[in-house]
């Protein structure tokens, strides 16, 4: 098992080596669960970055002139050893987020189907001819590297995250300097070393541990780095594309949201509380596309809540299988959640369940988060409108349909977005009207897949779509090309 060979401080990975931050600092990584100190990690600085930055220039045309085929190959092999240790790789990601080992291994699966998927892309690197109004001139477009590709991620799916990123940067010929999300280190220390016993070339990808400010800052304002993509905090995707657009580079952000969840007076009950279960409390909430805001018709409102509280104080909570959801991942977001439900409290919500963290002997001791839900708070309260991500989620009344839209696209987030209804008529008018990237009919707010382009409107993002072939799009420049012959000499 690769969790018995953690190193006691987790490296970067540069030029294919594993190599301490050049100042000797080291972070704590504490255990979601049992807030004990799992390990440390090297505390990278701005010197460690550009070291990254230069290896991945130095390392990017050879792995461009290989071509796309080629690249898909080397990304196949990783795909496969990842399945090989799918095991390995879950038990990782549950050590450092908390999460359950039959969850680690869904989200595991997630991320070898993206890394199939966009190996294959490989052999669909298209590009497109057409026609031109001149005669004897030809016109096609083709695609191109960018050249390096900074990647900052989150640690809420850590594995699922590096593959989003990662494997569509490196399809399109791009050199990777990957800031690993410091709640999660060994999981992106583990993909470098699967990486590199796959045979990617030395220095195509390079792992940088640390905390934001110290290295995702200097990432994402290098000169030496042609394309950014960050998933994570809307603050935090402000001061990047501030930092982007000063120097004019590319720049993909996928941000946060408050994702609406409809239920209709025609809706199957049973079928939308088991939905906002999961969309609302799994992996504790920690997800961008969480249900956080559930719009309840008033004619079935009463028999929705009560069955929801109901269900939703059964949920078990812990690391284990058997358990619905887990810890959040570091003490300073459970006392950021703790502190927005308390100002809430004290303006009026009431608590309908939850609201506190456990405190029983067998969770007092981890980042546990109550499942909570929330009623009588105002759609434009901070609770409302402000990204928890947490086990947390807040119930409000709609006369109708028409209100019930209303007051799901007025919100600065346009993420994701779920109706649950039996009319073919509103769920297609739904589909239509949501200011969303990505609407749902009968299902849960979360659930996208690989070959799907993903990405939300107004505060949850500038508009990019990662991952699908519309990743593409994110890590390579188009080029157009004209070709005049001369008649008289063919």
């Amino acid at each position: 098992m690769f969790t018995d060979l953690i190193p006691a401080i987790i490296p970067n990975w540069i030029n294919g080596e594993q190599s301490d931050a050049q100042s000797g600092r080291v972070f704590d990584k504490l255990s979601p669960h049992s807030g004990g100190k799992l390990f440390g990690a090297s505390r990278s600085s701005a010197v460690d970055v550009e070291q990254a930055i230069q290896v991945a220039r130095d390392a990017q045309p050879g792995w461009a002139g290989l071509g796309p085929v080629q690249r898909g190959e080397v990304l196949h092999t990783i795909a496969h050893l990842m399945r090989s240790y799918q095991d390995d790789i879950a038990g990782m990601v549950a050590l450092e987020t908390g999460m359950s080992f039959s969850a680690a291994t869904g989200e595991t699966a997630a991320a070898i189907a993206q890394g199939e998927f966009m190996a294959g892309e490989g052999r669909r690197f298209y590009g497109r001819t057409t026609t031109s109004a001149i005669p004897d001139k030809y016109a096609s477009i083709i695609r191109q590297p960018m050249g390096v590709a900074g990647l900052i991620i989150a640690a809420n799916t850590p594995i699922a995250n590096i593959a989003w990123k990662v494997f569509p940067a490196l399809i399109c010929g791009n050199a990777v300097v990957l800031k690993a999300a410091e709640d999660t280190p060994a999981t992106a220390w583990l993909f470098g070393l699967i990486a590199e016993e796959a045979g990617l070339p030395d220095g195509v990808l390079n792992i940088i541990q640390g905390l934001g400010e110290e290295a995702g800052a200097p990432l994402a304002a290098s000169s030496g780095v042609d394309v950014i993509s960050f998933t994570g905090s809307t603050a935090v995707g402000r001061r990047i594309a501030k930092t982007a657009g000063e120097r004019l580079v590319k720049v993909s952000l996928e941000l946060g949201g408050k994702n609406p969840l409809l239920v209709c007076d025609d809706a199957d009950l049973d079928k939308a509380v088991n939905w906002t279960l999961l969309a609302a409390f799994s992996n504790a909430g920690q997800r961008c596309a969480a249900a956080s805001r559930i719009i309840v018709f008033d004619a079935v409102y009463d028999q929705f809540r009560n069955s929801l509280v109901e269900r939703a104080r059964s949920l078990k909570l812990g690391p284990d299988d058997s358990d619905d959801l887990g810890p959040v991942i570091n003490e300073k977001q459970l006392n950021n959640m703790l502190a927005v439900v308390e100002r809430a409290r004290q303006a009026g919500a009431s608590i309908s369940l939850g609201g506190h963290r456990l405190d029983d002997e067998a969770h007092a001791k981890g980042f546990y988060m109550a499942p909570t839900i929330i009623e009588n708070v105002d759609p434009h309260d901070e609770i409302s409108v402000t990204e928890l991500f947490g086990p947390i989620t807040c119930l409000y009344r709609a006369r109708d349909f028409a209100q019930a839209l209303h007051m799901a696209n007025d919100s600065p987030y346009g993420l994701t977005a779920a109706i649950h209804t039996r009319s073919i008529h509103r769920a297609t008018e739904f589909t239509r009207k949501i200011q969303a990237g990505v609407a749902v009919v009968n299902g849960g707010t979360h659930g996208s897949e690989p070959h799907m382009p993903f990405g939300g409107l107004k505060q949850s993002g500038n508009g990019s779509r990662e991952p699908g072939p519309e990743a593409l799009d994110v890590y390579s420049e188009l080029k157009d090309i004209y070709i005049n012959i001369d008649p008289g000499l063919v």
